[in-house]
């Protein structure tokens, strides 16, 4: 278990060891074919494995002890850690390697191991090891470290760094939504933002603006997955296992949490730079950023981690000095051994280009904006533009290469044409005169014999057996002397479209596609590549485009999916099955509500529509009359109607709302008019909120389809405008009836005035009985006490068969409570006439705002 005094050290002594934690595996395909024999924190950035700049980073902000926590490939890791100057003496780092099980599949996984093995003993740095960054992270651990003095429950702190909207380090298919305080920088909400399905809206949580007075809702951060944490984050995954994503599960289960109370800042770096490999295309961009030099002092001249160094010239050109590089023909001693390096004089090397020692580069050769790896060879005549070549790479003459990643080892024989976006694996071989399509995935057919098992082979990608025995064996176009197989570009068959990892939304990471066809979804077109599938292929994904663009109009969480929406109802209704059967408290049936919502990420209106539907349905239609009813709707509403604003959140015109779209599908529809002033009787709504839901303009079913749902929900508005006339005329009695106590100064007999209040009572009643719409009984529902606002009573509209008649009992009710009122002297009667205009006012501007927000 982790140590329980840590928490009382991580504020305080300046001896405490700065632990970061590495998660070197990614816990995705994005790479695919370059990461089924490696990982992709072992992939050369700019000639250095990127795990390497992750630890440069690091080192810049004083970290002296990392967990690099490995699942795939875990011993390449460590053999890479063991050979790299990390791990010589005087370094100044501790590395400890940390390998978990096989079966952890999610950053939350790996959380849950660390708490198990009580790893971290302070506040410690996690990141991702995909990490470039020059961010002063030990600035960042002095300020939350400060903060957690002051605030015990500050639990991390997350570094953003703001961005354009089209930087290309910000990735358009995976980002975020950050809502923040605007004077202390505390995370109050966060939403994903996804390419495809796109999000065009943000929902907020209509309390954050009433908690805070000023808000900010930005789009322009970049995350860069470096956060601060404290000891007790990694026993939060522990304590919950559906944390799975670090920001998606974790983060946004901690600020919607109602039981944690803990608080998640966000640290805006002003200076630096960070950002994080994630895909091809952020692979693309911060490559060229490190040649541009914007991560500054990490640069190939400069503080470069790869262990060899390199010469800067103008224009951002890199060429590595062990070789002492030249534009022409030379001999280099190497190890008492004479080597020709070449960079031949017809070559053109254009700017932002990098190109590694031992590489030979023949005549009439054109690099630009590209990085050639060590040890490769370049036959004349050739062209890359925009590409990155790895170590040991042969490309033959004439050979053409743009925007693409060449895995190391790969051969690219004559004339030979990779067009835009393509990968291709470690040893590939392919040509000559082979011509790729945009965005092939290359990989190395394997040969091996039957019962022949190597030791990585549970490490490499477990589709890679699947895609070979589905390829034929030779591909023309891949050349005769091919050894490839073709990674297929469909979408897969169970490809989920509200997940971040779907297939159109890859194609805002990989690298040369700029999705311009995406963006003109609605008219159901298709990309380059899917143009190449076979027409009955590409109708059925135009067909699967359209219905896509459709659903994502009106729903844009992944939470909202139908499937999962069902799943959640269906625990809801047996939640409150429970909660009913065996008389729980309300604050008890509140906190399992609360946590089947954080559970499944679904928003708040979902909970209280299920739990209307449920307290609604509880209710039994009882045949021995009206009275019988209406005691059963007040024992079931007083019971459990406060169930409705204990689930995180108070909105009453939504609950009339969803209260009347439920009825107007239930056979107690009937029941309507009954339940809404036995809401008003508990307190549940008011007569405000009862005007502003019938103002809405959806509570008129216009929105609907014709349909018998879409009468019954117009005769619900219907029995609200009755009822809300007769309001109207009870409050115009009820000032007839002041008035005319007000006008007694010369002491008229109670007995006179007690016959003019009758009389008005009267004519007031025949008011209210004249015939409307709908027809409805009215029974005198008695005002409910409140200290300052006297509430007119509320009589209740429902609707009749045609032809019955109203009781006779309401009309000797009333004046049984005439009777019983005792006089009040005008002082009294002019302060509750006050108290009353001066609470009337501002009561419907919080439903005001709160309907703005919905829209």
């Amino acid at each position: 278990m982790a140590p329980k005094a840590a928490p009382e050290k991580l504020v305080g002594s300046e001896d405490d060891v700065l632990q970061a934690v590495v998660l070197a595996d990614s816990f995705n395909k994005r790479f695919r074919p370059l990461t089924t024999g490696k990982p992709r924190c072992l992939l050369n950035v700019c000639n250095a494995p990127l795990l390497d700049w992750t630890f440069e980073s690091l080192a810049l902000a004083g970290v002296q002890e990392i967990f690099v926590i490995c699942r795939s490939h875990s011993e390449q890791i460590k053999t890479v850690i063991a050979e790299s100057r990390w791990s010589r003496p005087g370094s100044g780092i501790k590395i400890v390697p940390v390998m978990i099980a096989k079966e952890t599949f999610s950053p939350g996984d790996a959380m849950r191991d660390i708490y198990t093995r009580g790893l971290v003993k302070s506040d410690f740095v996690l990141v991702m090891g995909d990490l470039v960054s020059n961010v002063r992270i030990d600035e960042v651990v002095r300020i939350h470290k400060e903060r957690r003095k002051a605030n015990p429950n500050a639990l991390m702190t997350m570094v953003v760094k703001e961005s354009g909207g089209k930087h290309r380090s910000r990735s358009q298919g995976d980002s975020s939504i950050f809502v923040l305080d605007a004077e202390t920088w505390e995370c109050l909400h966060y939403e994903p933002v996804t390419g495809y399905p796109a999000t065009d809206k943000v929902h907020i949580p209509r309390e954050l603006l009433t908690k805070h007075p000023e808000i900010d809702i930005r789009n322009d951060l970049i995350d860069c997955s470096i956060d601060i944490c404290s000891v007790e984050v990694p026993s939060l995954f522990q304590d919950n296992f559906d944390y799975l994503d670090l920001r998606r599960d974790f983060l946004h289960g901690v600020l919607t949490s109602d039981l944690l109370e803990k608080n998640i800042y966000c640290y805006i770096a002003q200076d630096g730079y960070a950002a994080r490999v994630k895909d091809t295309k952020s692979y693309d961009s911060v490559s060229k950023d490190i040649l541009s030099r914007w991560t500054f002092p990490l640069v190939p001249d400069n503080n470069y981690p790869g262990g060899h160094a390199y010469e800067h010239i103008r224009g951002n050109k890199y060429f590595a000095k062990d070789s002492t590089v030249t534009l022409g023909r030379y001999d280099h001693l190497l190890n008492g051994i004479i080597e020709t390096r070449v960079v031949h004089r017809t070559s053109k090397i254009g700017n932002n280009t990098l190109i590694g020692s031992s590489t030979s580069v023949s005549e009439d050769v054109q690099i630009s904006s590209s990085v050639i790896g060590r040890n490769c060879v370049i036959g004349p005549g050739s062209i890359i533009i925009d590409s990155y070549l790895f170590d040991g790479v042969t490309i033959g003459p004439e050979c053409v290469i743009e925007k693409s990643i060449i895995g190391e080892g790969a051969t690219v024989k004559d004339s030979s044409h990779i067009t835009k976006g393509c990968l291709i694996g470690d040893e590939v071989v392919v040509g000559p005169e082979a011509l790729l399509e945009s965005f092939d995935r290359l990989s190395k057919r394997r040969l091996r014999l039957e019962g022949d098992v190597d030791e990585d082979e549970e490490d490499e990608d477990s589709d890679l057996e699947e895609v070979e025995a589905r390829q034929p064996s030779l591909v023309p176009r891949l050349g005769q002397d091919a050894n490839a197989i073709i990674w297929p570009k469909a979408p897969p068959d169970d490809d989920d479209e509200d997940d971040v990892e779907n297939y159109r939304n890859q194609r805002y990471m990989r690298i040369g596609d700029t999705c311009s066809d995406l963006d003109m979804s609605d008219d159901g077109s298709e990309s380059d590549e899917e143009s190449d599938f076979s027409s009955d292929e590409s109708s059925e994904i135009g067909e699967q485009d359209l219905k896509a663009t459709d659903s994502t109009a009106s729903i844009n969480l992944p939470s909202q999916d139908a499937i999962a929406e069902s799943e959640f109802r269906g625990e809801v209704n047996q939640s409150l099955e429970r909660a009913f059967a065996e008389g729980h408290s309300i604050d008890n049936a509140a906190v399992e509500l609360k946590t089947l919502r954080m559970a499944s990420n679904v928003p708040l209106s979902r909970v209280r529509e299920a739990v209307i539907a449920a307290i609604v349905e509880k209710i039994k239609i009882v045949d021995g009359g009206l009275a019988a009813q209406v005691k059963e709707i007040s024992t079931v509403i007083s019971r459990w109607g406060g169930l409705i604003d204990r689930i995180g959140g108070v909105d009453a015109v939504e609950t009339i709302s969803l209260l009347q779209l439920h009825c107007a599908s239930s056979e107690r529809m009937p029941l309507f008019g009954k339940l809404l002033a036995s809401l008003y009787e508990q307190d549940i709504v008011d007569e405000d909120d009862i005007r502003a839901w019938h103002a809405l303009p959806a509570a008129k079913g216009s929105d609907l389809p014709h349909s018998i749902r879409a009468d019954n929900v117009k005769k619900c508005w219907e029995v609200g405008k009755a009822l809300l006339e007769q309001l109207d005329d009870q409050e115009s009695e009820d000032e007839d009836h002041d008035g005319s106590q007000e006008g007694s100064e010369d002491g008229e007999s109670e007995e006179g005035e007690s016959n003019d209040e009758e009389s008005e009572e009267d004519e007031s009643e025949e008011e209210v009985e004249r015939p409307s719409v709908v027809k409805v009984e009215v029974p005198t529902i008695e005002p409910k006490p409140t200290p300052t606002v006297p509430k007119a009573s509320l009589v209740t509209p429902a609707a009749l068969p045609a032809g019955q008649e109203n009781s006779s009992e309401e009309d000797d009710d009333e004046d049984e409570e005439e009777d019983d009122d005792d006089d009040d002297d005008e002082d009294e009667d002019e302060e509750d006439e006050s108290d009353e205009a001066e609470e009337g006012a501002p009561a419907s501007a919080p439903d005001n705002v709160t309907a703005g927000i919905q829209k």
